[in-house]
């Protein structure tokens, strides 16, 4: 079971969704603006957020925009276009999936399903991943650096355990999109850049300056990280 945040400027939206999580056993509580919405996201403790792309007063990409700058707590995308634009902006500010209205109830609780799973450690790898001096364990959200820890988000923490599960291996944009978002969702290669990038820069600034290599043409596999 869990609790789940409803932002939806449609009430009728809001009423199916309520009964759909309801039936599979989550609790839920609602906001109809955007406004509304991210005080509720901010000051409650859910596990997902179902979030409208096309709210009033803000929208659910500016929502999810300033929702990341402190919270990691899964949202899924509702949007009445089906535009790919939407997709993709919304999935590289923080968004974990999206479906298009109308959509299937059967559907979207098998989505949330599979995001809790993930953002719960469902789909990552057990136990301390160890790779010269670095340190992770992707189910506890613990990474640290020759004894120091360091802040990952949820996806970078993600991609990290992915590569340390088999350091040796070389892996392509689109292996690493596969293993963070899940086969189902299709983010572009921007958004995989940024997540490396990012996690590059958190590395190097705790010592980790060697920990993620470039194999040109092929894709990234872990370094040595033993640091400077």
């Amino acid at each position: 079971m869990a609790d789940i945040l409803i932002i939806d400027d449609d009430p009728q939206i809001r009423e199916v969704l309520r009964i759909a999580l309801k039936q599979a056993g989550h609790t839920s509580r609602e906001a109809g603006d955007g406004v509304e919405g991210l005080a509720k996201a901010l000051n409650g403790r859910d596990d997902l957020i179902i979030l409208d792309i096309g709210l009033p007063a803000m929208d659910g990409i500016e929502l999810c925009r300033r929702l990341r700058a402190q919270s990691e707590v899964p949202v899924l995308f509702l949007t009445a276009r089906d535009d790919e634009i939407d997709k993709i902006i919304g999935l590289e500010i923080g968004g974990d999936d999206y479906m298009t209205k109308p959509f299937s109830p059967r559907e979207l609780t098998a989505r949330v399903r599979a995001i809790l799973k993930r953002s719960q450690g469902g789909g990552a790898t057990n136990g301390q991943l160890t790779r010269g001096a670095l340190q992770v364990d992707p189910q506890k959200h613990l990474c640290r650096f020759q004894g120091q820890d360091l802040s990952l988000t949820q996806r970078e923490m993600a991609l990290l355990g992915f590569l340390m599960a088999r350091p040796d291996n070389v892996y392509s944009r689109v292996q690493i999109s596969d293993a963070v978002y899940g086969p189902t969702i299709h983010v572009s290669d921007r958004t995989v850049d940024s997540h490396l990038r990012n996690l590059r820069a958190k590395l190097a600034e705790g010592g980790a300056t060697d920990a993620i290599e470039t194999v040109h043409g092929v894709g990234v596999r872990m370094g040595a990280c033993q640091g400077n």
